[in-house]
């Protein structure tokens, strides 16, 4: 039988690589799903030009589903905009549960920062970001630090982490496949993004739709209250007129009008990069508790 184009595949022949290089198949680890792909601006390597900030993008997929390869229109959108890009696979259920998929991304963080200086990217302007399950990983690896510790790297030389629609505050654990996935945990409450919250972690950056029925918004308000309590810098903005899905599309030039997502980011990590001191005490950066409830 002929293979249908799936919703991946022509998202991805609709984003152009341009002017973007791509490198992959990179490996982090001797497992077949601990490899990388790249995704390199033409700047990249440009003698002529300063170092660029670094983006580490997890999927999403409930930990059981996805592949780097299905999310290239993330790594090209992410580096027209001047990032030099990193989209990892990691294990996922049933071949592993928890915690093994954040120690892979928490290997695939380290490798990166160890050779990313020769392709381009700064070291010291390494985003973690990722979308649902996949901004739970990039969270946990910016909230504690043991997991990228492990793995030979210091938590502390993370510039910032970028959540889309991430679930951080999802307890008490009631669909059965997580409830195997979370089981080797001895508590649960470790398992949650917002047990870690300390006055140590990076910058955040947490975007979220309120017509999310995935992923509750509340987990965006919680953390970000948490966060900013802590004295953590932290952006946030629940979208009013979004879903789950639609605020990954909205990264894409045709789908910006349903939410400044692409926008947001571009302004996050310019901000950070140049140590805006305004992002500690401005409150207009963080909307989510006006509409974070639900």
């Amino acid at each position: 039988m002929p293979k249908f184009p799936s919703s991946f595949d022509l998202l991805n022949a609709l984003t152009p690589r341009g002017s973007v290089r791509e490198r992959r198949d990179i490996a982090y680890g001797s497992r077949p799903r601990q490899q990388f792909d790249l995704y390199l601006p033409a700047s990249a390597k440009n003698p002529l030009t300063s170092l660029l900030p670094v983006v580490i993008f997890f999927y999403g997929g409930s930990w059981r589903s996805g592949a780097r390869a299905e999310y290239r229109f993330v790594g090209r959108q992410l580096a027209r905009h001047g990032y030099i890009v990193a989209i990892p696979d990691y294990r996922l259920y049933p071949e592993v549960r928890y915690p093994d998929f954040i120690d892979d991304a928490a290997m695939a963080t380290a490798k990166i920062a160890e050779m990313i200086a020769s392709e381009g990217g700064d070291p010291s302007a390494i985003f973690t970001a990722g979308h649902s399950a996949g901004a739970y990983i990039a969270l946990m690896l910016a909230l504690a630090p043991g997991y990228l510790a492990a793995a030979g790297y210091d938590r502390g030389k993370l510039a910032g982490a970028i959540g889309l629609a991430g679930p951080y505050d999802f307890l008490p654990i009631t669909g059965p496949t997580y409830k195997l996935i979370f089981s080797p945990a001895p508590d649960l409450v470790s398992t949650q993004p917002i047990a870690h919250v300390d006055p140590g972690a990076p910058p955040c950056l947490l975007l979220q739709g309120a017509l999310d029925t995935l992923v509750a918004p509340k987990n965006t308000a919680s953390l970000s209250s948490l966060l900013r309590a802590a004295g953590t810098m932290v952006q946030s903005r629940i979208y009013p007129n979004i879903g789950h899905i639609s605020i990954l599309l909205a990264l894409l030039p045709w789908f910006a009008w349903r939410a400044p997502v692409m926008a947001d980011i571009n302004t996050f990590i310019d901000e950070v990069c140049t140590a805006d001191p305004s992002l500690r005490t401005d409150p207009a950066h963080d909307l989510a508790g006006r509409t974070g409830s639900g």
